[in-house]
């Protein structure tokens, strides 16, 4: 039923997203003494961040006393392929022991070494064991901490709330719209600040480790419509190992943590074939060259039946797979009736991780619209073109926390807040505009969707295949306004599920324009018809909303210089003389 009617609430900061990254935000503001309010569309118990399971990082140097945060800094930057936002890896590596000791004191219970100090582990393209964790449940033991902490703190949560609109006023936030996804009631929040925690946008492929109704773009739409723009959106990890089978969870993550613990990829001929790929770092090379080597051995005919490699990790005692790696093993006695402990697990790579995102500045991870912050997956430049496993649970509690600190400032030093009748009008109309008798439904078109991102949007592509992908993607989006939407006292998925739509076609245009303009292979990025680096790419590509035309638009950007330390950190990387600039023997 069309209305305008819809409740008020009223608060210093309001936090989009209850998963790690906007609990940790908010939980600045309230230690600030603000008022703050916390909105999810999933159960808070349950966010996004809880799939984040094989550790965080952090160079505390407690297993390898040679690690130190230029080291995290280099790995980062150089396995990122040199477009990530340089003060912003050096923020993140430099911060986050305090950070990750700070959460386990709050109770995280990463796992101890004998001196009690925290134990680490190898994760793919890090130098040195840098990874803490719990188990392989890092992300739940993170995510029920902070739900903890905000309880104590009481910072009410509201998480059945799918946020529709950003209230702007002159390239100002001073709110949102939400709807109950139980109830359909509306409700606008008004804040002196909002800080988007949404996510990514990884469902929107066939094959992800995401879950239904989650990461679907609704961040990026939101940020978009608001005037942001979105940053290397064409950098889209694939993890390379999600399971096969059962249908209905295909895709879910297998941690890089297995890979870590000494699992082994081995194709349908008993080889272990990444010594063909990276010989040196074997399995533990960087995500994007794993996923390349699992794909490639697929397509050429050396997987297995299910369309798969084989990951095997039986060689280990189940006594210690099952102090290791615990929620693995039971995930597949649980789905396969699968012993992993006596039998290799099939793997392939899934969509994993939207490396690109909003545009921030580095330090506050403020957005280009006045008192509009974004942190965690939703933010983009920390992960450049290829990101370290372990550094996004890291990133959550950094930038969650400096966002936090951000809007705490801003509101602070508002003399006046800025509101609007007609953006309140704007965003019910935003919800009205959808309710219709149509001939489509949201659900097929959706699925339609995550095929042709898969199939043309794909591990490895090519111009035609972008192409062809970005004209059926638009084709959906034409047809959208055809979408059947009712609700009633039962349900208001429809509602839920245009929304979801909507974003996920926009963020999918997105991608593909930017992966069409990147005409190289970069990282994540791998064209088939460009397969070589290409050094004039050293850029970021930009995408903007033209609200006239509605349309995306494309630009491109030099990445931010590096300063004298950086250079200096990563010319000792590299092994290279900071005089000659020649690498060195």
């Amino acid at each position: 039923m069309k209305n305008n009617k819809h409740i008020t609430q009223i608060s210093n900061v309001l936090v989009i997203g209850c998963g790690g990254a906007g609990l940790r935000a908010a939980i600045e503001v309230k230690i600030a003494g603000l008022q703050v309010s916390v909105l999810g569309k999933r159960i808070k118990t349950d966010a996004h961040t809880v799939l984040a399971a094989g550790g965080i990082n952090a160079a505390l140097g407690n297993v390898d006393p040679e690690d130190t945060w230029e080291h995290h800094f280099a790995d980062t930057y150089l396995e990122g392929y040199e477009i990530g936002e340089a003060l912003q890896i050096e923020i993140m590596a430099k911060e986050s022991p305090q950070l990750v000791k700070e959460i386990d004191s709050w109770g995280a219970n990463f796992e101890k070494l004998e001196n009690g100090s925290l134990d680490q582990r190898f994760f793919g393209a890090h130098t040195y064991r840098r990874t803490c964790y719990s188990g392989d449940y890092t992300g739940l033991s993170i995510l029920k901490t902070l739900i903890k902490k905000a309880e104590y703190l009481e910072i009410p949560i509201y998480d059945t709330q799918y946020v529709t609109e950003l209230l702007i006023k002159d390239d100002i936030c001073f709110g949102a719209m939400s709807f109950n996804i139980n109830t359909a009631e509306r409700t606008i929040h008004l804040a002196d600040a909002v800080i988007l925690c949404t996510g990514g946008h990884t469902k929107i492929w066939k094959k992800s480790s995401s879950r239904k109704k989650e990461n679907t773009g609704d961040g990026f739409y939101l940020s978009l419509k608001a005037g942001c723009e979105l940053k290397d959106m064409e950098m889209v990890q694939f993890h390379p190992s999600g399971m096969l089978f059962p249908e209905e969870i295909a895709g879910t993550l297998v941690t890089e943590a297995v890979r870590g613990e000494g699992g082994k990829l081995i194709n349908n001929k008993g080889e272990r074939f990444m010594v063909k790929y990276d010989s040196k770092r074997m399995e533990l090379s960087t995500r994007d060259k794993v996923a390349i080597a699992n794909y490639t051995e697929i397509t050429e005919g050396r997987g297995t039946p299910n369309g798969g490699v084989y990951l095997d990790i039986s060689h280990m005692s189940k006594e210690l797979i099952m102090k290791k790696i615990p929620s693995i093993y039971r995930q597949f006695l649980n789905a396969q009736m699968l012993d992993i402990s006596k039998e290799p697990m099939e793997v392939a790579p899934t969509a994993h991780y939207s490396m690109g995102g909003i545009a921030v500045t580095p330090q506050e991870h403020s957005t280009s619209i006045q008192g509009l912050y974004a942190a965690g997956e939703v933010a983009g430049g920390l992960h450049g073109a290829n990101r370290l496993g372990g550094n996004s649970l890291a990133e959550i509690l950094i930038f969650g926390k400096k966002a936090g600190i951000a809007s705490v400032n801003y509101s602070k030093r508002l003399k006046a807040q800025m509101r609007s009748d007609m953006s309140v009008r704007n965003a019910h109309e935003n919800i009205n505009k959808f309710l219709n008798k149509g001939t489509e439904l949201a659900k097929p078109l959706q699925h339609q969707l995550s095929n042709i991102m898969w199939k043309y949007c794909g591990v490895i592509k090519d111009k035609k295949l972008l192409e062809i992908g970005l004209e059926k993607v638009k084709e959906i989006k034409r047809i959208i306004k055809n979408v059947d939407v009712r609700i009633d006292y039962q349900s208001c998925d429809d509602l839920v599920q245009i929304f979801d739509l909507e974003s996920s076609v926009i963020t999918a245009q997105a991608t593909i324009l930017s992966a069409l303009i990147r005409e190289e292979s970069r990282g994540s990025h791998q064209r088939s018809d460009h397969p070589d680096l290409n050094s004039s790419e050293k850029c970021n590509y930009y995408v903007k909303l033209n609200k006239q035309t509605n349309d995306l638009e494309i630009s491109r950007k030099n990445i931010s210089a590096l300063n004298a330390n950086h250079i200096k950190i990563i010319n000792k990387a590299k092994k290279v003389d900071n005089f000659t600039g020649k690498l060195l023997e």
